[in-house]
């Protein structure tokens, strides 16, 4: 493995999808900065990714928070880091219907998912612009491409990102700096338990889950390759397809019944 001395950073970078593209980009001889809450899992993931033969820094911040989105890159700028690429992993979601679920845990949701996604890659953009390089790997998904009953404000939230990435690449195509957006489908993560999803239809058989290793590489290699986005796995590829040729309401009628709690099949 040949050393990069290039930083990715990396939020949500101790479970899941984040976890496995960190390995990615470690096992690719990329220096990382790992972002996350739990001091104690980051410490964990740290000594691990090091093991690759990588420099690691990891900042515990929480990301629901603006404040510490932009003293996460304070703290770069007082190292001296410019990484040279972004990865914004860290998202969540919450299920149930809009009317029950609670209001507090949605704005904080839309704080993680797009706040501090815009404010992160912001920050990213105007650091590289005058170096004339970077890349930008935003986590959308298959909930973008379609209305999601059950799961509303994270499917708005995740349209919102794909929406903005395709929109801000075009503005960036003479720059030297690309923007790539990940759309993996169901994947075997912790995302749906925070979620309190669990009781889901769409889980009712783990089997249809995609591995977090396998979205890390499509991810991985689409960024590389400077890809606009990366459906990640065949059938999710065919849904999005489906989707495409569906109106909105039929969109979200098929999503409804494919989300919607087992009790209520």
């Amino acid at each position: 493995m040949e050393r990069k001395n290039q930083y990715a950073l990396i939020t949500g970078a101790t479970s899941g999808i984040g976890y496995e593209l960190a390995k990615q980009f470690a096992r690719n001889g990329y220096d990382l900065v790992i972002v996350a809450r739990d001091h104690e899992e980051l410490k964990k993931k740290a000594d691990e990714f090091k093991g690759f033969g990588v420099n690691v820094i990891s900042i515990s911040k929480n990301l629901f928070l603006q404040d510490e989105v932009y003293s996460l890159y304070s703290e770069l700028k007082l190292n001296a880091i410019s990484p040279e690429i972004l990865v914004n992993d860290a998202g969540q979601g919450a299920y149930g219907k809009f009317q029950d679920t609670d209001i507090h845990r949605e704005v904080d949701i839309v704080n993680l998912n797009i706040i501090s996604v815009i404010i992160l890659t912001k920050l990213f953009i105007k650091d590289r612009l005058s170096k004339g390089s970077g890349k930008i790997l935003n986590l959308a998904s298959v909930a973008s491409k379609a209305p999601g009953p059950w799961h509303s404000v994270y499917h708005g939230t995740k349209a919102f990102i794909l929406s903005w990435s395709e929109a801000i690449r075009e503005e960036l195509k003479d720059t030297g700096i690309t923007v790539t957006a990940l759309l993996p489908g169901p994947t075997d993560t912790d995302f749906f338990n925070k979620a309190d999803m669990n009781r889901s239809k769409l889980l009712e058989d783990k089997d249809n889950l995609a591995s977090p290793e396998e979205v890390a590489a499509d991810g991985y290699n689409a960024l590389m390759n400077g890809d606009d986005k990366i459906v990640s796995g065949l059938k999710n590829k065919l849904n999005v397809a489906m989707t495409n040729l569906s109106t909105d309401s039929m969109a979200a009628h098929r999503m409804a019944e494919m989300q919607k709690p087992l009790a209520e099949k």
